[in-house]
């Protein structure tokens, strides 16, 4: 009884914690299309856009949902023993910079800087940041492994639209005194980040769907002799 209880408590975590992040997908995925988020350039816009103005504590509610989504799939990854330290702390920076983008909001460009501008656009890199990372080195311990290689393309996308914003950020500084261009309008800022952010959420999902199936019986064996 308390054996299938243990094998179940992870399985239900798993699948939950996979189920709620592809909700979050679908509710920021409708927020594109319906009024009053509709009105952002999903191409020039920050996703984040969508929590100011009316209407913003839906997408906080989908964020927080993430955060919950993420701590359960850790959870079960633990309890099977798929996940190492280093990888469970950077899930937890990941965890920590969401809600920190929910309390702080983003800078209001059309009033200036501010405190809790910065806050925001810190914890966001060190979460986008932590996220694939958590996923590489998860993804690295079981090699040859379908979901394996499926977390290690999904991290590397992530991270890897990280270089165009790098680019034009180094570009616009060079070239600032010739083009007067600020580094944000020389890259579709808000397309690059969606894919950033599906890529990091495609992570979650896959690794929750992992953590739910029944541990085969080599990893049960590592487990009891380690």
């Amino acid at each position: 009884m308390t054996t299938t209880a243990t094998r179940l408590r992870p399985s239900l975590l798993g699948t939950a914690g996979a189920v709620v992040a592809l909700a979050v997908v679908a509710v920021v995925g409708l927020m594109h299309l319906v009024a009053p988020w509709s009105r952002h350039d999903p191409v020039r816009r920050t996703i984040s856009e969508y929590a100011v103005g009316s209407g913003g504590w839906l997408f906080d509610v989908a964020v927080l949902g993430l955060v919950a989504a993420t701590v359960a799939v850790v959870a079960a990854l633990v309890a099977r023993g798929l996940v190492p330290t280093t990888a469970v702390v950077l899930f937890g920076v990941w965890c920590v910079g969401l809600v920190l983008v929910v309390v702080f909001e983003k800078t209001n460009w059309s009033v200036g800087p501010s405190l809790s501008g910065s806050i925001h656009r810190y914890a966001s890199l060190a979460a986008f940041f932590a996220l694939p990372a958590a996923g590489l080195l998860t993804a690295r311990r079981h090699r040859g492994e379908a979901w394996a290689r499926w977390v290690t393309v999904s991290s590397l996308v992530a991270l890897a639209s990280f270089l165009p914003i790098i680019g034009a950020i180094i570009g616009a500084i060079a070239l600032n005194p010739v083009l007067a261009t600020p580094w944000y309008r020389a890259v579709p800022l808000g397309l690059i980040e969606r894919v950033l952010s599906l890529a990091e959420v495609l992570v979650v999902v896959v690794l929750g769907f992992r953590a739910a199936r029944t541990q085969a019986p080599a990893e049960r064996t590592a487990l009891s002799r380690a």
